[in-house]
C-alpha cells in the first residue's frame, strides 16, 4: 500500500474543511480530507509539506481539437494579424524559410481590418507554390491557396465556395486536404505538445470533439490510444450523423469513439456567418447562415444513439439551429437514459432551455467566446445587433438544473482553466454569469458528467474518489494561478515539485 500526505493546502470542493487541511491518498484514490493537525505523517510513504498552495479536481476540458493545436507550435499563429498584407507577409516568410512545405496556420480576424481579405492570387504568390491552409478563429472558415486547392477538387463550387474565405462544405473539403498532408510523425507530435501543454495547465481530463469535416479516425485513434500516464485523459468523440442503431454500432466500432457527439454539425459560427439563425445578420442583410442537419437527421442520429446506448451530441450555435435541436428532442421522446451533449449552444431561449433540462441533455459551453466577442461593440454585437446581449446565458441555463461543463474549443480559444472560469463568473451580459462555484463545478464535475460518467465521486476532491488533481500557487480570484502538479486517477501527469510516486 502506498500512501501520500498532502499537508498545508486549501481544497476547494464543497465540505472541505476550512483553512489549511491535510489529503491523505492511498494507493491512487484519496483517504482522509481534514484539518491538517489532525494527519500523522510517520507511517506515510511520502509527505508534501505545501505552505497555502490550492488543491483543486483536475480540471476538464470538455472540447478541444488537439491535433489542430498542437499543430500551431510549429506553424502561423495569425491572432495579432491587424491586416491582410500583415497575413500575406507571414506567409511570405514562411514559405521563404520552408519552400514547398505546408503552411497549416490559425486565428486571423478580418473584422476588424481596413482592408478585406486577401484573394486566392494575392495568397498563390505569397505562398510561392506551397500548400496553404490557414483557418480563421473559430475555424469554420479558412483561406487557402491553389496548391491546396489542387489536392481537394471538390471544393471548387461547393456550397461556401469564393475566391476568398471558403466556408461550409467547401471549407471542409479543403480542411480533409489539409489534415491529409501532416504525416504520423508530425502529427503525434502536435498532439504529445499539447496533452503535455494541457497537463502543466491543471487539466486531467480532455474530451476530443474529432469528426469528418474536423480529423480523421486515424487522428482519433492515434489520440485515444496512447498509455496511461503520457497526458491527459481523452475521451474522444466522433460527430457523424447515423440514421439507425446498425449503423451506429459500425461507426463505433469503425472509430472507437466513446460517444458519436462532439462537432456534428447542426449550423456553423458567428464570426464566418455560418451559424444558423431564424432573422438576417445585422451586418449581411439576407444571409441567414446555414443548416447542415434538418430535423430529421438530428431525431434519427438521437434515436439510433439512444437504442445503442451511446451519446449522440451536435455543434449548436444560432438560434434557428437551437430550434432544429429541440424540435428533434421533442419528436424522439425518452432519452434521458443517455446522457445526450449539445456543444455552445449559445442563442437559445427559456422554452429551448426548459426542453434541454427535460431532456436530461449535457451543455458544453466555452466562456472565452463571450470574453473575446461578446459586450457592446464586439464582433457578436456587429454581426447581431442587440440579439448580441442574449447569448450564452450561462445562468439560465445552471438554473433550469442543465449539466454544463466549460470547455475551450482549443484551438479557437487557447487552453486555460481558470481563464474559462473567469470569463464565465464576468459574463459580459450582467446576470448570465454563473458563480465562482458554479464554474468550478462546471470545469470539473461538469466534465466528468458531460462524458456520461455517473460516479458522484467524479471531479470531486472526497474520501474514496479517484486522486484526480491540481495543486496551484493561488486560488485564480485575483490572477491567473501556476500549476505547480496534476495527477490524473494517482498518474504524476506534470510536476514542479520532488518527483516521486503520488
Amino acid at each position: 500500500m502506498s500512501r501520500t500526505l498532502l499537508l498545508g493546502v486549501r481544497v476547494l470542493d464543497p465540505g472541505a474543511p476550512a483553512g489549511p487541511a491535510g489529503v491523505e491518498i492511498v494507493d491512487g484514490r484519496f483517504g482522509r480530507i481534514t484539518p491538517a493537525s489532525d494527519l500523522r505523517a510517520p507511517d506515510a510513504d511520502h509527505v508534501v509539506r505545501l505552505d497555502g498552495a490550492v488543491l483543486t479536481p483536475a480540471f476538464v476540458d470538455a472540447h478541444v481539437h488537439a491535433t489542430a493545436t498542437g499543430l500551431l507550435v510549429d506553424g502561423l499563429d495569425l491572432t495579432a494579424c491587424g491586416s491582410s498584407r500583415a497575413l500575406l507577409d507571414a506567409v511570405s516568410a514562411r514559405t521563404a524559410a520552408r519552400p514547398g512545405e505546408l503552411v497549416w496556420g490559425h486565428g486571423w480576424q478580418d473584422q476588424t481590418w481596413a482592408d478585406p481579405a486577401p484573394g486566392r492570387a494575392e495568397l498563390d504568390r505569397a505562398a510561392a507554390g506551397a500548400p496553404v491552409y490557414l483557418s480563421r478563429v473559430d475555424v469554420h472558415s479558412a483561406l487557402v491557396s491553389g496548391a491546396l486547392l489542387d489536392r481537394a477538387p471538390d471544393a471548387v463550387g461547393a456550397a461556401g465556395w469564393s475566391d476568398g474565405p471558403l466556408s461550409a462544405q467547401a471549407h471542409h473539403h479543403a480542411r480533409r486536404a489539409a489534415l491529409a498532408a501532416v504525416d504520423g510523425p508530425v502529427r503525434d507530435v502536435a498532439q504529445r505538445v499539447f496533452l503535455a501543454d494541457a497537463a502543466a495547465r491543471g487539466i486531467g481530463v480532455v474530451h476530443e470533439c474529432a469528426g469528418p469535416d474536423i480529423s480523421s479516425p486515424a487522428d482519433l485513434a492515434a489520440l485515444c490510444l496512447r498509455p496511461p500516464g503520457a497526458g491527459p485523459d481523452v475521451v474522444g468523440y466522433w460527430g457523424e450523423a447515423v440514421d439507425s442503431a446498425d449503423a451506429a454500432r459500425d461507426l463505433l466500432a469503425a472509430t472507437g469513439a466513446h460517444g458519436l457527439a462532439g462537432d456534428l454539425f447542426v449550423d456553423g459560427s458567428i464570426g464566418s456567418r455560418t451559424a444558423a439563425l431564424t432573422a438576417p445578420y445585422t451586418d449581411a442583410p439576407g444571409c441567414l447562415g446555414r443548416r447542415y442537419l434538418d430535423v430529421d437527421a438530428v431525431a434519427a442520429h438521437l434515436a439510433a444513439c439512444t437504442a445503442v446506448g451511446t451519446q449522440a451530441g451536435f455543434h449548436v450555435i444560432g438560434d434557428a439551429a437551437a430550434a432544429i435541436l429541440v424540435e428533434a428532442l421533442e419528436q424522439v421522446g425518452d432519452i434521458r437514459g443517455t446522457r445526450h451533449r449539445v456543444e455552445h449552444l449559445e442563442m437559445v431561449d427559456a422554452a429551448q432551455i426548459a426542453a434541454v433540462a427535460r431532456h436530461g441533455v449535457a451543455v458544453s459551453v466555452q466562456p472565452l467566446f463571450d470574453a473575446f466577442w461578446g459586450g457592446e461593440g464586439a464582433l457578436y454585437a456587429e454581426r447581431l445587433g442587440t440579439r448580441a446581449a442574449a447569448m450564452n446565458p450561462f445562468a439560465a441555463l445552471h438554473a433550469a438544473g442543465v449539466v454544463l461543463a466549460l470547455g475551450s474549443d482549443a484551438p479557437v480559444t487557447p487552453l486555460g482553466p481558470w481563464a474559462a472560469v473567469r470569463a464565465a463568473v464576468d459574463h459580459r451580459t450582467p446576470g448570465s454569469g454563473l458563480t465562482w462555484a458554479q464554474a468550478l463545478a462546471a470545469h470539473t464535475v461538469g466534465g466528468h458528467r458531460a462524458a456520461g460518467d455517473r460516479d458522484p465521486l467524479a471531479g470531486r476532491i472526497v474520501e474514496g474518489a479517484p486522486a484526480s488533481y491540481a495543486l496551484w500557487d493561488g486560488d485564480g480570484t485575483r490572477e491567473i494561478p501556476r500549476c505547480l502538479r496534476t495527477v490524473q486517477r494517482g498518474l504524476l501527469l506534470f510536476d514542479t515539485l520532488a518527483a516521486g510516486p503520488r
